[in-house]
């Protein structure tokens, strides 16, 4: 894996997948990947395409109009995604750890505040939130229109910072001075097994 740059990497991914949905801009679009879905890219395209639909899911559910039981299944489609999305995270960051397990550890090594594949998602969405600030800050009829103007650079400044941050810790990883642990998220209120609520209707 080559570290330079990456997170540019990770972000035309994303901006392209971004593109492709609002080509449609329907929650119930086909997602087709370019890429093959285990490779690396793969699961970075799919990973920003499924927060895409869960943006817009979220300001469906936000409807004042909306049906409660419309509500409801929107809201648990929203669950699901959310499981859908830590679990590609955690296949990402099983790659990462593949590539760096073997690096011999510099003394002092430490270990990261967060994983790669976790900072990248938030690379994601901050590709998400730039694509639709800028929409709203080019929209003619907006009354915020220059609120959003200045959150869109704000937002730019963010994305170069956290890029920047990503490539550092990659490179950290590729030389030893950072080792990295996998840690699963083991979430609890989707599990039939672990959520009283859930089993508590088998007894």
């Amino acid at each position: 894996m080559d570290t330079y740059l990456f997170s540019d990497h990770c972000s035309r991914i994303f901006d392209n997948a971004i593109k492709e949905y609002h080509k449609e801009d329907n929650v119930d679009a086909l997602c087709t990947n370019p890429w093959p879905d285990s490779s690396m890219d793969g699961l970075l395209y799919k990973k920003n395409w499924i927060d895409t639909v869960q943006w817009h899911l979220e300001d469906l559910i936000r409807d004042p109009s909306i049906e409660p039981a419309e509500a409801l299944r929107i809201k648990r489609r929203i669950d699901a995604s959310n499981q859908e999305r830590t679990d590609l995270v955690e296949q990402l960051d099983t790659l990462f750890y593949r590539e760096f397990s073997g690096v011999p550890r510099l003394p002092g090594a430490v270990l990261n505040t967060e994983t790669p594949a976790w900072a990248i998602d938030r690379l994601s969405i901050l590709a998400l939130k730039i694509y639709h600030m800028q929409v709203e800050a080019l929209r003619k009829d907006s009354p915020k229109a220059q609120s959003c103007r200045e959150k869109w650079e704000i937002l730019t400044i963010q994305r170069k910072d956290l890029s920047l941050a990503i490539d550092q810790l990659l490179a950290d990883l590729k030389a030893g001075r950072k080792y990295m642990k996998l840690y699963k998220q083991m979430k609890m209120y989707n599990d039939p097994f672990l959520n009283p609520v859930l089993y508590a209707k088998g007894k």
